[in-house]
């Protein structure tokens, strides 16, 4: 009886730990994201930058957010300086994405998404998977679930077949 009651306990313990849960980011809007509002959608999470060579992929990852946002994918950005490639300010951040990109999905304030200072969420995606932010535009995709699906670096757009396919795979699921 004992040894079944530590293993449950271990097991649901892995299971958290292997879980986006209880993660929040301030948001560039204001106010705060709540990964937990998104139970049940696939999420994109991508640590961006303004100033950065993969720049560009902002236009694809609002194309990729139109295409399946109504199926229930979220793409939630990231703005990093990590890199020392992102603008100075949230409302400058803001304004750039806006103005040159039109975007409309989720984005959060500045964020460290590596080392010591990492975003709770990223020191969670290295804990679970091994993978940390090597630079600009990785990304992490989480399951309905809450579980790392998939994680790509920056020279995987967000329209490829790769993001398409397990996004669309996870879309059915849920």
């Amino acid at each position: 009886m004992m040894r079944t009651s530590l293993l449950a306990v271990l097991s649901s313990t892995l299971l958290l730990a292997t879980q986006a849960e209880a993660f929040t980011f301030d948001s560039i809007d204001g106010g705060t994201i709540d990964l937990d509002a998104w139970t049940g959608q696939p999420v994109l999470v991508v640590n961006t930058a303004s100033l950065c060579g993969f720049t560009y992929q902002y236009a694809g990852l609002q194309e990729l957010y139109d295409t399946y946002r109504d199926e229930g994918l979220v793409v939630l950005g990231v703005p990093s300086d990590d890199f020392r490639q992102e603008l100075g300010s949230e409302t400058e951040v803001k304004e750039f994405c806006e103005l040159n990109y039109g975007l409309d999905f989720p984005m959060t304030t500045i964020s460290d998404v590596r080392g010591g200072d990492a975003h709770p969420f990223y020191k969670w995606v290295k804990d679970a998977v091994g993978f940390e932010p090597n630079w600009n535009f990785n990304k992490v995709l989480i399951s309905g679930d809450g579980e790392v699906l998939e994680t790509y670096g920056s020279n995987v757009r967000p329209m490829s077949r790769e993001v398409t396919s397990a996004v669309e795979a996870e879309l059915r699921v849920n």
